[in-house]
């Protein structure tokens, strides 16, 4: 495997599969390392965090987290580039891709672990990736019941619970119906050819696709189904679309999840975390949705606020374009 890089990660991660995809995409040889029993020694002999995914460079040096990751992979091996060439729909795929990572995991984490058939497969999924393909039943069903204790808790994390069950599913249908309707005219977000944004929406679409509840509601979207299996091992089929093209179908994503979701829920948990509370609350359309604040989304809202204003500064028509999908105000608070 010399000159190789090794990417430690579980099938169940949509983190692990937005990177993997990623290298496939660009062509950079890889090893797939499924972090289980027989690696786990090794993994955190590498890791600086208990997290996947990590890519383990040719000459031994691990990163971590999925979007610093991919950019850094991305000043190393820069064609085919990955994102359109122009500043504003650049950071639109940033900005989709961020959404995608912070909002739309909500309802992947939300549909796999508050259903009882789901919280079943997943739990079973994930003890067959730790144990391997040579477990013992009972040994399976022990872990995976451990699993099962120890992920259901952490919904309180992501927010669901049943005051904001219909909300998380209400944005996941809206999604699909949005992306399903762009889907029509194009294999990708931005066109012909995968981008940021693509990673981020399809690898959380790919779990969702894997648990009984969302995949009975995913079969009446065959364009997203098709998208999602297209990301899996991506390849360019043209090139990328003016924003002009792209903004009939795109901008109701923009508007109505990453503006009217996304980008308040996360100034909500940021201002709860500055004031020290320990719930925040934020209303959508008369609904309430209430949660534990979490500090990683804090530095994740000022990372993309940050990356906003670095692209507003070099191309201030990017200033109209955001207030026209309702996204300015979140970006620039």
């Amino acid at each position: 495997m010399s000159g190789m890089y090794r990417l430690f990660g579980v099938e169940m991660s949509p983190y692990s599969v937005k990177v993997r995809s990623y290298l496939r995409y660009k062509r950079i040889p890889h090893q797939w390392v499924v972090r289980g029993a027989a690696v786990q020694s090794e993994f955190q002999s590498l890791a600086k965090l208990p997290l996947i995914p990590m890519l383990v460079t040719p000459d031994g040096e691990a990163i971590q987290d999925s979007t610093p990751l991919i950019e850094e992979m991305e000043r190393r091996h820069p064609e085919p580039a990955l994102n359109p060439p122009d500043v504003p729909r650049a950071f639109l795929s940033a900005l989709i891709e961020e959404y995608a990572d912070e909002w739309g995991n909500k309802a992947m984490f939300h549909y796999r672990w508050s259903y009882d058939a789901d919280a079943l497969s997943a739990s079973r999924r994930i003890a067959q990736a730790i144990l391997g393909q040579d477990a013992r039943e009972n040994e399976l069903l022990q872990a995976a019941e451990g699993v099962r204790q120890r992920m259901t808790p952490r919904l309180a994390l992501v927010g669901s619970h049943d005051g904001t069950r219909d909300i998380i599913e209400g944005s996941f249908r809206r999604q699909l119906e949005i992306v399903e309707a762009h889907l029509t005219f194009r294999p990708f977000l931005f066109g012909g050819r995968p981008c940021l944004a693509d990673l981020g929406l399809a690898s959380q679409l790919y779990e969702t696709s894997l648990d009984p509840t969302p995949a009975s509601l995913m079969q009446y979207f065959p364009l997203t189904l098709a998208y999602v299996a297209r990301m899996i091992s991506p390849v360019a089929a043209g090139d990328f679309e003016s924003w002009e093209t792209l903004s009939p179908t795109l901008t109701p994503l923009l508007q109505n999840e990453v503006g009217r979701r996304y980008l308040p829920w996360a100034a909500a948990n940021m201002a709860a975390s500055a004031a020290g509370k320990s719930s925040l609350s934020v209303t959508f359309g008369g609904a309430k949705f209430t949660q534990t604040p979490q500090k990683y989304h804090v530095r994740s809202l000022t990372e993309i606020r940050a990356k906003a204003k670095a692209a507003l500064d070099v191309a201030p028509e990017l200033e109209a374009l955001l207030r026209d999908v309702g996204c300015l105000e979140g970006l620039t608070a």
